[in-house]
C-alpha cells in the first residue's frame, strides 16, 4: 500500500484464479477454512482462503482511497510527471562534479541511484536530511547488483506526484553544499 500513497501493512494479491486455486495459504485462521473435522480441513474459496484472522480494515479502506486518488489523477499523468522530473533531475545531477549516476539513462522509472566521490551514501543522506530532503542510502535490498557495480552502497532519490522541479533544484543545491564540506 505505501508504494502507492496508501497506508503500510496492506497490499493486494492479484493472480490467475487457476494458479491461486493451487496455491497453499502460508497462514491459517478465521474465514480461511470452509470446513474442518478431526482429520482434515478444506480451504475456503478465493479470496477468503488467503485472509487469515481479522482483516486490516482501516488499512484496506486507506488503500481503497489511495487507489481512487491515483485513478482520479490518471496513470498516464503520473507517468509523464515522473518522466519529466527524472529527465530534469538527470540533467541537473550530471552537472555536479564527482557524481556518478548508475543505470541506463533512458530505461528507468522516477528513481536515480548515484554515488559521489569521497562521500559515503549514509553521510550524504544525513546532510541532506538537515535540509529537509529524504533519500535512501545503502544497498537497497540489492546486494548482488552492488557487488556487480563494485560499490558497497549507493544513494537513491525517488520522485513522485508531489515533487516539483523546485524540489530537485533544492536537492541539487544541498548536494553541492554537502560536497563542499567533504572536499
Amino acid at each position: 500500500g505505501h508504494k502507492m500513497l496508501g497506508p503500510t501493512g496492506v497490499g493486494i494479491l492479484y493472480g490467475k484464479p487457476e494458479i491461486l486455486e493451487e496455491m497453499e495459504p502460508f497462514q491459517g485462521g478465521g474465514e480461511m477454512i470452509k470446513s474442518v473435522s478431526m482429520s482434515d480441513a478444506t480451504w475456503n474459496e478465493i479470496p477468503y482462503k488467503f485472509e487469515a484472522g481479522t482483516p486490516n480494515i482501516a488499512q484496506a479502506i486507506g488503500l481503497g482511497a489511495a487507489v481512487q486518488y491515483i485513478n482520479d489523477l490518471g496513470l498516464d499523468n503520473i507517468h509523464h510527471h515522473g518522466e519529466k522530473l527524472t529527465k530534469y533531475a538527470l540533467d541537473k545531477l550530471k552537472q555536479i562534479h564527482g557524481l556518478k549516476i548508475h543505470g541506463d539513462q533512458k530505461k528507468r522509472g522516477p528513481v536515480i541511484s548515484f554515488e559521489i566521490d569521497n562521500i559515503h551514501p549514509q553521510d550524504l543522506a544525513q546532510f541532506l536530511d538537515q535540509d529537509g530532503i529524504a533519500i535512501r542510502a545503502g544497498q537497497h535490498c540489492t546486494q548482488p547488483i552492488m557487488n556487480k557495480l563494485g560499490v558497497f552502497a549507493t544513494s537513491r532519490a525517488s520522485f513522485y506526484i508531489y515533487n516539483t522541479e523546485e524540489d530537485i533544484d533544492t536537492f541539487c543545491e544541498s548536494i553541492e553544499k554537502t560536497s563542499s564540506v567533504f572536499k
